[in-house]
């Protein structure tokens, strides 16, 4: 596929495009599902051990290779999708206004700590120079493989073409606009990314009933916070991550980027792995179930302790998943005892008003009545277990996580749907997040002129000192953001001298005689 960028930076954006220029581009890479890190350098956000196998947990029967994700070889658009960007015969949203955008790149995109999170470094790296950038263009167009050899480049093509969004893939084994240069397609290849993990709310359409599709209350955000809670602490407990950031996706789900060296060196079969490990499947819409081996995976025992408070207040409470007698046979079909089915059934048949709180208690007390024929009690409790996990249990699209080169959208983005800033979530505060109160693109250029009007008194010496990202409530994302991206540098630095220090012992011992 035609690169986006020409090996002379200084031409204008539409030489650099020429024959990367798509529309109705493929939705696989574009438009991800819509579905931080414990540093102490990292401030807080405004209010709004050991590795085990999947193998004993569940069977893995997922031995899929599939290149549905592949960002180095040429792809079909896919015509069924529906999150495939496309050209709108009718206006665009606001949000999508190339003006709009424009300001937005100018005065408020926080371009120097984005490249130094990509580049791992305060100057310019393989890490950032060889990465695939992909753009969405106002009206559909996707442009692959752009790359920029400075964060200042990057943001003049920003400005010029104003991206409705942009994505961040791999760092390659060469510069991606070099790649048609290469004698053999095979020496083009990506070598390190990001790990990431996509949790988008729509998959938990089946179990939720305040809202369904793109919509999202504070009631199913919960789930989200759920979802966060169990695979940070998975991911820094079971597998010794530090470095993880947690971004909201713009409108109803949250991405996790993993920046730890060895999570970013991982090969596809490390990063499927991994992702089978956190993926649980359990029941589908006919209420049929795969089987959880007890006694219970130290990773599912963690997740139970820190799932079953919200499985009261937030699925039993707020959600209300049985109350009619359509969704309440889901649960009998949950439950594989005749005799208690039929029990409850019964009961439930002559009071069908009774909420889902009380039909959980039903369970316990039908089988202290005797009703159980071919569980016992220990098997009813594990088979309560079972149900919590799954009406709980993350819901991740782990399609996102298993391949190398799969692009995902950048932190700090705008939603071109929602408008809303696609900012970075600080879990030492994660209930106080609400989606519903990010700043949206006009909302931020609104707040960057109500400040100069009411510091109009200052001298332009003291206003040139304030940014315009610092007078908005982006600035709360920003600061953290940039804590993070400090205390990531930081590690990288200890790294590299490590590394240093190791290649000279080892030039020393080899001169010894």
């Amino acid at each position: 596929m035609p690169h986006a960028v020409s090996s002379s930076p200084e031409q204008d954006a539409s030489a650099n495009v020429e024959d990367s220029y798509m529309t109705d581009a493929p939705a696989a890479p574009a438009e991800e599902a819509e579905k931080a890190s414990n540093t102490t350098d990292s401030q807080p956000l405004p209010t709004n051990g050991a590795t085990s196998t999947l193998e004993s947990m569940f069977d893995d029967d997922d031995d899929d290779d599939d290149d549905e994700f592949s960002s180095s070889a040429p792809t079909k658009p896919d015509e069924g999708s529906q999150d495939q960007p496309q050209a709108q015969p009718t206006s665009k949203p606001k949000y999508s206004s190339p003006d709009i955008l424009r300001q937005f790149y100018q005065r408020l995109f926080p371009f120097r700590w984005l490249f130094q999170w990509l580049n791992h470094s305060a100057t310019p790296q393989p890490d950032f120079q060889n990465r695939e950038f992909a753009f969405v263009l106002p009206g559909g167009a996707y442009i692959r493989y752009q790359s920029f050899m400075t964060a200042d480049l990057f943001r003049k093509q920003c400005i010029q073409m104003t991206p409705e969004r942009f994505e961040v893939g791999p760092q390659y084994s060469v510069n991606p606009r070099d790649r048609k240069q290469l004698r053999k397609a095979s020496a083009f290849k990506p070598i390190m990314k990001e790990l990431v993990f996509d949790i988008d709310m729509t998959d938990y359409d089946p179990i939720r009933t305040c809202c369904s599709g793109a919509a999202i209350c504070n009631k199913c955000w919960q789930f989200i916070i759920m979802a966060v809670k169990v695979v940070d602490a998975a991911l820094r407990e079971d597998f010794g991550f530090q470095h993880i950031l947690w971004v909201y996706s713009g409108r109803r789900g949250a991405h996790a980027w993993i920046s730890d060296k060895r999570a970013r060196e991982m090969d596809d079969t490390k990063r499927r792995a991994l992702a089978n490990y956190l993926v649980l499947t359990m029941g589908n819409e006919q209420g049929k179930r795969a089987g959880i081996k007890r006694p219970l995976h130290p990773h599912l025992d963690r997740s139970l302790k820190i799932l079953n408070p919200y499985f009261q207040d937030t699925v039993l409470a707020d959600q209300d998943p049985w109350h009619s007698p359509e969704r309440a046979e889901k649960l009998l079909q949950l439950l594989p005892d005749k005799g208690l089915t039929t029990a409850l059934q019964k009961k439930w048949d002559s009071t069908p008003d009774r909420s889902s709180n009380q039909k959980w208690a039903d369970i316990d007390t039908a089988a202290e009545a005797g009703n159980l024929t071919t569980l016992s009690a220990k098997q009813l409790v594990d088979a309560k277990q079972d149900i919590r996990l799954e009406y709980t249990y993350p819901r991740l699209d782990a399609e996102v996580s298993k391949k190398l080169n799969h692009l995902l959208k950048s932190p700090f983005v705008v939603h071109p749907g929602t408008g809303r800033v696609c900012v970075p979530i600080d879990t030492r505060t994660l209930e106080d997040f609400d989606p519903l109160t990010v700043p949206t693109v006009t909302d931020l250029l609104r707040e960057i002129d109500e400040w100069d009007q009411n510091h109009g008194s200052m001298s332009d010496e003291e206003r040139a000192k304030v940014q315009d990202w610092q007078k908005t409530s982006l600035k709360g994302y920003v600061e953290y953001f940039r804590g993070y991206v400090a205390g990531l540098l930081k590690e990288e630095s200890k790294g590299s001298k490590r590394g240093r220090e190791e290649e000279a012992q080892g030039g020393a011992e080899s001169m010894e005689f």
